[in-house]
């Protein structure tokens, strides 16, 4: 790694995670104070400072737990459970990435169906494009409860609702993505191919589709990391057994306020990975079709 890229890239990014780690740790203190003052004091537990800032830093239920607590929450329950564990996080990581994988392919396949359609017919650009956007001010957790019970009276279960209610937010960013990418092409560009007597369909494939491109693999990003809270929230309402959402819901039911921060911490790494798979795949894509590595 060169010295430039290190201090222009990982030296902020690092400043800024201490940064955040440090008001972490001064909130769950000031957080889980009034709960150990009034147990110590009706244990008659006298202590000093930083033994008190200790125990506000070690509760079993804190209001807020402190990053070394999520911390060892995770490592235990990632690489000290077998992966069949109810109490593994990569299973239930696995079981969320099944739903989120399957409503991005339709979210997608889905978003590009309708940019196609905006850019030839210009009806359904004056009539569906406003639609669309309205459709993205309907919350999701009005939303997910109507699918859920939908599909669930012509017994529809399981993956297909989460992954339905996962399409739904990701399919805006491609579609509005893909429209801006398909009408890219400069005006000199498309009288050019007039100009070759190209037909709609070659105008389309050999310039707006290159041309998008690089316009979908960036909504791509947006959409996988929506896709995820999709799956998330689908499984909220379904009361699911496995899955990030079921962690949250058991984490809630029980008080257990570090199983919640730790499965918020898997679902972050969850999207974290998934949109760093997209981006690459947007630059193998880009190189293979003569682009310039960055």
């Amino acid at each position: 790694m060169k010295p430039d890229t290190f201090k222009d890239k990982i030296v902020p990014v690092l400043t800024i995670l201490l940064v955040l780690v440090a008001v972490w740790y001064v909130a769950a203190v000031i957080l889980n104070t009034p709960f150990q003052r009034d147990m110590d004091t009706r244990n008659n537990v006298t202590s000093t400072t930083m033994a008190f800032i200790g125990s506000t830093l070690s509760q079993p239920k804190p209001v807020l737990p402190a990053p070394h607590q999520v911390a060892q929450n995770v490592f235990e329950n990632t690489f000290l459970r077998k992966l069949s564990s109810n109490r593994s996080l990569v299973y239930h990581a696995g079981v969320t990435l099944s739903s989120t994988v399957l409503g991005f392919a339709f979210g997608t396949l889905l978003g590009i169906v309708i940019a196609v359609g905006i850019i030839h017919i210009k009806a359904l650009d004056r009539s569906l494009m406003p639609w669309i956007i309205a459709s993205q001010t309907v919350p999701i957790l009005a939303v997910a409860p109507m699918i859920i019970v939908v599909l669930g009276s012509i017994n529809i279960t399981g993956l297909i609702p989460k992954a339905l209610i996962s399409t739904y937010l990701s399919f805006f960013p491609v579609a509005v993505g893909m429209v801006k990418g398909l009408r890219s092409p400069e005006v000199m560009h498309l009288d050019l191919m007039r100009t070759y007597n190209a037909t709609a369909a070659q105008t389309f494939w050999k310039l707006r589709v290159p041309a998008s491109i690089p316009f979908l693999f960036t909504s791509m990003k947006v959409a996988i990391a929506a896709s995820l809270v999709g799956t998330i929230v689908g499984e909220l309402p379904t009361g699911a057994v496995a899955g990030i959402g079921s962690k949250l819901l058991a984490g809630s039911y029980y008080s257990q306020t570090i199983d919640i921060w730790a499965a918020l911490v898997a679902g972050s790494v969850l999207a974290a990975i998934l949109v760093a798979i997209v981006g690459l795949a947007g630059k193998i894509v880009d190189r293979a079709m003569g682009g310039r590595p960055a």
